[in-house]
């Protein structure tokens, strides 16, 4: 059993071998379909008071699959077409870039209001890990959501980031998303929602299956159904919104 350095909280033998296995896996095919630098289309800097966005895609999935939650919102946020709004996508193992994307759009001082971030599964796990990067950066995070997060630093949220949604599902039989996030200063951050989903008995067809390749339809249990569940991207749009608009 492995303890989280963060948060003293074990994690599971079933998601410890999991993990082990995959992060073998993406040491042979990371560099496959890498993102680059031109792929960015964010200004460098971004206006004053500008807020980037970011979301983190879980797996080894391409920073840009249109049918991917991730991207999905990413894509909707920009058709609003927000003033001194710029959203990004990132693969989950492309953090250093993400890092350097935010550092040089947020170099001049008082360039960037904030950044918020959000991500699935590895995603949003890299996620946190940004927003902790974010803080020695002396970088706000207006707010962090987690989809079936996955990860062993995920679990506490660093005093930079105002206010933190975190969405799971803890079925049987498949890759489970963190339980419970907490704050590392209650008086800084707000959790907004530590919210459990289940798919079990949720048959494929109700979700958006036509985006599932057959891995995910045969494999991926429920949390990939999560993955693919519409009504559940609506609503991390919806809070990412409101903390663009100073409603949350």
């Amino acid at each position: 059993m492995v303890r989280s350095e963060y948060s003293g909280k074990p994690v599971s033998r079933h998601n410890e071998s999991v993990l082990r296995f995959l992060l073998c896996l993406g040491i042979l095919t990371s560099h496959l379909c890498a993102q680059r630098w031109r792929d960015l289309a964010t200004p460098l800097p971004v206006p004053a008071g500008s807020t980037l966005v970011i979301g983190f895609l879980g797996g080894f999935e391409q920073w840009d699959d249109v049918y991917r939650g991730v991207r999905r919102v990413a894509l909707d946020l920009r058709d609003h077409h927000l003033p001194r709004v710029y959203v990004e996508t990132f693969s989950n193992h492309s953090r250093t870039l993400a890092l350097r994307m935010i550092e040089q759009a947020c170099g001049n001082p008082g360039a960037c209001a904030g950044v918020i971030l959000y991500g699935q599964s590895w995603g949003g796990a890299a996620a946190i890990q940004t927003a902790r990067d974010l803080l020695r950066m002396n970088i706000v995070v207006p707010l962090t959501v987690q989809v079936d997060s996955v990860g062993i630093h995920d679990s506490l949220i660093p005093r930079n980031v105002k206010a933190a949604a975190n969405i799971f599902q803890h079925d049987p039989f498949t890759i489970q998303g963190q339980q419970e996030i907490r704050a590392e200063d209650p008086a800084a951050t707000r959790i907004l929602e530590n919210t459990r989903h289940s798919y079990f008995f949720r048959p494929l067809e109700t979700l958006r299956a036509a985006d599932a390749s057959w891995a995910r339809r045969t494999l991926g249990g429920s949390h990939a159904k999560m993955e693919l569940d519409p009504a559940l991207w609506l609503h991390v749009e919806e809070l990412i919104l409101r903390a663009l608009n100073g409603t949350l």
